[in-house]
C-alpha cells in the first residue's frame, strides 16, 4: 500500500523508525525489535540509510522484511549521497523486486571526511524527480520546522521544500522537534508556501541526556524550558528520565493530534520497549 493513502483515512497515523545494522554487524536484535514493534500494528515502518549509503544492503533487507515477513508498510530511505545516477535503475528494481513501494527520498549524510565527494543528485529534489519518472513509488521528503542546519535563514528552507514538493513529494516526514508550537508556525508557513502534502510530526522520546545533546547538535532542534528542566531534575536518575521523555513526548503527540495533525513519526532508536510504552498511554487516542 502506499503510504500517501494512509493519510486519507480519518484517523491519525501513527509510524516508526527503526536503522539496520552496520554493514558487519549481526542482524538478529534489529530483527527481533523490529517485530516486537510490528506487533504494536504501526502504519508504516521506515528503514534508514547509514552515512554514505554504508548500510545500503541492510536497508534493502530489512526493508524486505518489514514489508513481506512482518506485513508491516516499509518505506525504504534513498539518499543523494551514496547514488550514482547509472546505479539508480538497478536500486529501484531491487527495491520493486521485493515489494518495495515507498521511498524515503533524503540528501542524507556524508560519510566522515567525504564532505566534498561529489554528489551525482545535489539535492533531494533532483533524486525524487529521477524516482518519480519510475511511476511505480510513493515517495516521501524530509522537512524541517526549524530549519535546516545548512540553510541560511527559515524562509530559504522554505523555498527549497516547495522545490521538493514540486519534485512529486507525496508527503513529508519532520525532523524531530520539542515545541510543539514550532511545528504548528511550521505548517502554517508550508500552507501558505502552497505546501498541501501530508505531513508526518517527527517525535523523537528522548531518554539520556547524552542522546538528547547529540541529536540536538545533530538536527538543530531546540529544547524547550520544560525540557531542560527534566534534564536537570533527572540527570543523574536514568530510570526516572526515561519516564519523563515518555511522559514528555505523550503529551506531546495528544497536543498534535488534538489539534488536527494527520500523522506521527516516532524515531523509536530501535527500542520496542519505549515505542511500547508510548503506544500504551495512546490507547484510545489515535
Amino acid at each position: 500500500m502506499y503510504i500517501k493513502d494512509y493519510f486519507k483515512k480519518d484517523k491519525s497515523i501513527i509510524s516508526f523508525e527503526i536503522f539496520p545494522p552496520k554493514k558487519d554487524a549481526p542482524v538478529e536484535g534489529v530483527l527481533e525489535a523490529s517485530k516486537l514493534m510490528a506487533d504494536m500494528k504501526p502504519s508504516y515502518m521506515s528503514i534508514t540509510y547509514g552515512a554514505g549509503g554504508t548500510s545500503r544492503d541492510n536497508t534493502v533487507s530489512l526493508s524486505s522484511y518489514v514489508q513481506n515477513e512482518l506485513g508491516i508498510t516499509a518505506l525504504s530511505h534513498l539518499t543523494c549521497v551514496g547514488t550514482k545516477k547509472e546505479e539508480l535503475p538497478r536500486m529501484l528494481r531491487e527495491l520493486k523486486d521485493n515489494n518495495v513501494t515507498n521511498i524515503l527520498a533524503l540528501r542524507g549524510d556524508f560519510p566522515e571526511g567525504g564532505e566534498n565527494m561529489p554528489l551525482h543528485y545535489k539535492h533531494a529534489s533532483n533524486l525524487i524527480e529521477e524516482i518519480k519518472k519510475t511511476g511505480d513509488f510513493c515517495v516521501g521528503g524530509a522537512c524541517y520546522p526549524e530549519g535546516h542546519l545548512e540553510s541560511d535563514n527559515v524562509y530559504i528552507d522554505m523555498e527549497n521544500l516547495k522545490y521538493k514538493v514540486d519534485a512529486g513529494v507525496d508527503f513529508l516526514v519532520s525532523q524531530l522537534f520539542f515545541d510543539n508550537s514550532v511545528f504548528f508556525n511550521f505548517l502554517y508557513r508550508a500552507a501558505a508556501k502552497g505546501i498541501n502534502v501530508p505531513i508526518d510530526a517527527g517525535i523523537m522520546p528522548v531518554t539520556s541526556k547524552k542522546q538528547i545533546k547529540r541529536m540536538c547538535a545533530l538536527s538543530g532542534s531546540a529544547l524547550t524550558p520544560k525540557y531542560k528542566s527534566i534534564l536537570d531534575k533527572y540527570y543523574d536518575k536514568p530510570e526516572s528520565l526515561e519516564k519523563a521523555g515518555i511522559a514528555y513526548a505523550t503529551d506531546q503527540i495528544i497536543d498534535l493530534i488534538a489539534n488536527g495533525v494527520s500523522g506521527i513519526h516516532l524515531y523509536t532508536m530501535n527500542k520496542p520497549e519505549i515505542a511500547g510504552a508510548i503506544m500504551k498511554n495512546l490507547e484510545g487516542i489515535i
